[in-house]
């Protein structure tokens, strides 16, 4: 899982760089699948479920699973990129939201609540702390900065498949809910909205996009228990 780590981290670099303005949501796929294809790794977003692509990638208002197309991205934008990778059958799995050319203070904020949010999470990656801890972490610094967490979506047990029990809101009760043990790997990822938590499926049955239009953003690390607490695996350093 560590291997898988590092391609999935080698990605993300690979999707930053390219999220220029004028290029492609399908040129960020590109730059991901050819790490994919230069480490040897397996995709595990592309066939899952018909899933079309390696990346899902999801700019502005799209919250996740965005399917890459020809949608150009513009300076100010900002983009999530969603990806994962199979090593000798194990799976890793993590998300950023990368800022396009120069975006305004309101999306920088936006972003850095985001990032804040998934740091405070994953410091309750450890033997005894429970899932409650981990969802209200994120939900408590969401909220304290005006934003708010969408519900519908969670994060998961990460191992020999992608998703693995159990899943994990990014809310909760502080002590409440499972209690992690030692070797427990969970993808925690928190999904936070500039304006309401309210989202909808487009008809292609994949994008999920803000009700209001507001924008969204999305970040996630595949984090094992370790012996000296969280060790992130999806950490290109």
């Amino acid at each position: 899982m560590r291997r898988a780590g590092r391609v999935v981290a080698e990605m993300h670099l690979a999707a930053a760089r390219a999220a220029v303005p004028g290029a492609s949501t399908l040129d960020l796929d590109t730059a991901c699948r050819e790490v994919l294809e230069r480490r040897g790794a397996k995709s595990n977003f592309l066939g899952y479920h018909g899933y079309p692509a390696v990346a899902c990638v999801s700019p502005n208002e799209v919250v996740v699973h965005g399917i890459p197309d020809g949608r150009v991205l513009e300076d100010g934008d900002i983009v999530s990129v969603d990806c994962g990778a199979i090593v000798d059958g194990w799976h890793a799995d993590a998300a950023v939201t990368i800022p396009v050319g120069s975006v305004d203070a309101a999306s920088q904020r936006l972003i850095s609540v985001g990032q804040a949010a998934l740091a405070a999470a994953i410091e309750h990656v450890r033997a005894g702390h429970t899932l409650g801890d981990i969802g209200h972490a994120v939900s408590e610094i969401a909220e304290a900065a005006g934003f708010s967490v969408v519900r519908e979506y969670t994060g998961h047990g990460i191992g020999t498949q992608m998703h693995e029990d159990p899943a994990i809101p990014n809310f909760g009760r502080p002590g409440k809910g499972l209690k992690l043990r030692h070797g427990h790997v969970v993808a925690i990822e928190p999904m936070i909205n500039a304006g309401s938590a309210a989202v909808r499926e487009l008809s292609d049955g994949w994008t999920v996009v803000t009700v209001d239009g507001a924008r969204s953003v999305h970040f996630e690390h595949t984090i094992a228990v370790g012996d000296a607490g969280p060790e992130v695996l999806t950490l290109r350093w």
